[in-house]
Order: C-alpha cells, then structure tokens, then sequence
C-alpha cells in the first residue's frame, strides 16, 4: 500500500500553535490534504501525553502503529537542545520517533529531570547532542533520532547561528545512530545532494505544521510503499535508504521557505549569496550581520556542482499548496473562508488536495474552476516564479506573465512520473 506520511508537526501545546491542533481536528486536515500516517507531535508533553493514548488505538499489538478514526499515526516528538561547545552557543532541533507509549514514559521520566516538560511541548534541554542521542537509544533501540529543519540558521544542525558544518562533528561518536536529516523547508534533496557527506543518510521532508490548515500541514511529506504498515518496516526503510519501498518526497519550492536567502526583515533586504558576499555578509541598511540563509549555507559546506545526483537518490517532486494558488489568483487572504470553499469544490471532486495537484488532467481541473488550471499546471511543471523567502519571511509566489523557466533536474521527477 501506497502511504503519505507527514512525520513531524506539533500539538496545540506547543508555543505559537493553533488551539485546533488536536487529534479530530487533525485527522480531518491530513485526509483533506491527502495524507495517510501522521507524526504526533510533542509526546514529551504530559497533557499531550495523556490525550493521544486515551483516544489512539494501536493498530495490531506490538506494531507501533497507531489510529484514530481511519488516520495512522505514530509516536513523535521535537527536543530543543540548547548548549556550549567548543566555544560557541549551539542550537539544535531534533525529532523523536517511538514505537510505544512505555518506551516514551520512559523518555519523559529522564527528561523531566533536566526540564519541566509542561511549559512547552518542543521542550528545551541543556544537553548534547551526542549525550542526548546515547541515552535515548539506550532507553530503547527502537527510538529513532534525526535533526529537525537542518539548516535553518537558529536550530538546525548546520545553521549559520548555531549548527555545525557536519554531522559528525556534531554527533561525535552517536553518529552511527544517526540514519536521516529532515531537509526543512528552505532546502531540497538537490541543495542536500550537493554535500558528498550526506550521501549515507537518508532525506527525509516534513512539514513541522504549527496549524492543520492545508497550506501548512503535509505541504513536505515522504511517500512510502509498504505491504503492512508497522513502525518497524518504516525505520527499516529509512535506515536502509530503500529507494524501491521509499519512492520519493513531496517539497515545496526551497524559495518558498522563510530562510532560503540572505537579509534582514526589519531592513527590507533581502539578497542571493552572492550579493551576501559583496558586502561582507553585512546590512547595507543596519550595518549588522545580515541573517545568512540555506542556500548561502549550502554554497558554504558543498563539495558538489549544483545539477550532481548521487547514486540510488530518492526522487522528489515540488509543488505549493493549492490553497497558496487559489488565494493569490483571487487576491484572497490565504486563511479566508472563500480560499475555503473554492478548496473544497476541488476537494470534493478528487478526493484530496495532493490528489488535485498530483493526479487531475487538465480537462477535469477545468470543470472545478477553468481559473486556476493554468496555475495548478504551472505547479506541476515547476515553471511558478516565487520571490524567495528571507529571515523569518515566507516566499511569495508572483503571479507576472514572465515565469520561471527551467528543465526538469536530474533526480527531480515530473508528476507524471508518478500517476
């Protein structure tokens, strides 16, 4: 069976999250959307805690897989490590999977310790990476680790402010329990394949929803082709790289992220690398250090042409939310309650969101709304322009006559390739 699987999101106790992310509201978003397995979120959190395990229900014994109301879902979490090394303060993010609600009891019950666990369902911990990994996977090897948005400049692993330039010198000697990165908005596989380093982990695309509206959760997911979902087949297929069960991730644009190029909000300024570097990587307004972003970063730590795929790659393909396309065509507000409906009309004919953007012929879109075909088209074609997005600040998608266009990349598959 063919599963969409968002791993990463948060709980409505999480700072700067919707009060609907709960486990309805949830399930009714994800089946909107056209997903399949969702991550939890934020086991660490007691409250969190008690709500998932009164209303999930394991799918077979020991499987590790979860449901509620025909969605899957299995245990996650997100950590905030916050500590000094070699000099520097560093911030890293890392995300949690579990195969039971015992084997997370026992996480919280280590944690608790080190932080208090109810002020925020992303908890922040005074601890390494490495010191933090080894006791996880000693809890249980059946816990899964990896590193959340990597390169994101505040918490990612490799992140201008904090990170690291590697994974090993991050994790040190925990780098063998280290089987996957989380590519973060901001980067795709591409930006990733560039860095001969990382060939041995597996890229995983999430999209660390805070709301469970369309244009935010799932809009990153991995595809997977199982023969029976269980927790164990999963982490086997992302530990091995297995490209014939992994079959390709779902990304937006990189420059729809909030931190794909370099500059200042407050400053209006916003720059490609390049132009980073004719300026000393300084404000021309504030004459502060301007916020490096994922690009530049990537040009920083790569060891590869842009255009270099790797063997055995896992493909992905690109697409914005439908709701990003319906609201700037109409001139709407990206959460108003006619960018709803009209979501709804395409929804309701295809089954889903990714169903719509993925797999509906021209002919059929243009029985829902004759409007937005040539955009939906365009998304499937990689041909939208998309003013990228910049220190905090989401890309914006511009609508001008003159598109972007460019050929399909190596390792970056066509939709077709997948209908």
């Amino acid at each position: 069976m063919r599963i969409i699987a968002d791993l990463h999101i948060h709980s409505h106790y999480s700072r700067a999250t919707s009060k609907q992310m709960n486990i309805e509201e949830l399930c009714y978003y994800a089946k909107r959307k056209g997903l399949d397995l969702l991550g939890t979120g934020d086991f660490t959190h007691p409250l969190w805690l008690n709500e998932i395990e009164e209303k999930l229900e394991e799918v077979e014994s020991n499987c590790g897989v979860y449901s509620y109301k025909g969605m899957y879902f299995i245990l996650s979490g997100e950590v905030s490590l916050v500590y000094l090394q070699e000099k520097k303060l560093r911030k890293v993010h890392l995300v949690i999977l579990s195969k039971s609600f015992d084997d997370v009891k026992k996480i919280n019950e280590f944690l608790e310790n080190k932080t208090n666990l109810k002020s925020d369902g992303r908890p922040t911990i005074e601890m390494s990476c490495p010191e933090f990994v080894e006791k996880i996977v000693e809890i249980s090897e059946d816990n899964f680790i990896f590193p959340a948005h990597a390169w994101t400049p505040w918490f990612g692993i490799f992140g201008s402010k904090s990170g690291f330039d590697s994974i090993k010198e991050c994790f040190q000697d925990q780098e063998k329990n280290i089987h996957a990165i989380e590519t973060g908005l901001s980067s795709d596989p591409e930006m990733n394949w560039r860095l001969s380093s990382l060939d041995k982990f597996t890229l995983l695309s999430n999209s660390d929803s805070h709301s469970p509206w369309s244009s935010r959760i799932g809009r990153e997911c991995n595809v997977f082709e199982m023969k029976e979902i269980s927790y164990d087949e999963l982490i086997k297929i992302i530990k091995n790289k297995d490209s014939k069960k992994f079959l390709f991730t779902i990304e937006v644009d990189p420059s729809y992220g909030k931190y794909h190029y370099d500059g200042h909000r407050n400053c209006n300024v916003i720059l490609d690398p390049e132009e980073s570097l004719k300026l000393n990587n300084i404000c021309p307004v504030c004459k502060k250090p301007l916020t490096i972003g994922v690009l530049h970063r990537v040009e920083e730590l790569a060891d590869r042409p842009r255009g270099f795929v790797p063997k055995n790659a896992i493909p992905f393909i690109k697409i914005l939310p439908l709701t990003e396309l319906i609201a700037k065509k109409y001139k709407l507000n990206l959460f108003s309650k006619k960018v709803f409906e009209i979501e709804e009309k395409f929804i309701s004919r295809f089954g889903s969101e990714l169903a719509t953007l993925l797999n509906a012929n021209e002919e059929e879109l243009k029985e829902v709304d004759e409007n937005l075909v040539d955009l939906i088209i365009k998304n499937r074609e990689g041909k939208l322009n998309i003013k990228p997005g910049y220190d905090g600040v989401y890309g914006e998608l511009l609508l001008e006559d003159k598109v972007i266009e460019r050929k399909i990349k190596r390792g970056e598959k066509n939709i077709r390739d997948f209908l």
